[in-house]
């Protein structure tokens, strides 16, 4: 899996709330989602957030920061910085989508793997 941190002007950072019917449901997490067969890293992160968020990404303007793991490895995700995008961002496929500072994000309810990916992001946006 492959997520994204939106960092806007003002260092906030874009999180999403799941939809309640979803696993994880009602939990704030970065957007992002599966890598498809014949997919890098990045060419799905672009795919995925023009699906969930209407945004054009350019995979130039995307740095990766952490990865997170459960420790039987089923389940991995690689987290990318981006501070560009084209658009306004929409809420197409979470219940909701929210700014928040870093000091915020580690307030926010989320499913476990995003929690060591925000604090990795918390410590590079307080640098």
């Amino acid at each position: 899996m492959v997520a994204v941190a939106l960092i806007d002007a003002e260092n906030r950072v874009l999180m999403q709330r799941r939809r309640q019917a979803a696993q994880h449901g009602g939990l704030w997490e970065f957007p992002g989602g599966k890598v498809e067969a014949a997919e890098t890293l990045t060419s799905a992160l672009v795919r995925e957030i023009e699906e969930e968020l209407g945004l054009t990404l350019d995979s130039l303007d995307l740095e990766p920061l952490a990865r997170a793991a459960e420790p039987d490895g089923t389940i991995v995700i690689d987290l990318y910085t981006c501070r560009r995008w084209h658009g306004t961002p929409r809420c197409l496929d979470a219940e909701a989508f929210g700014w928040f500072t870093p000091d915020d994000l580690l307030a926010l309810a989320m499913p476990p793997l995003d929690v060591p990916l925000a604090k990795a992001l918390r410590d590079l946006l307080q640098n």
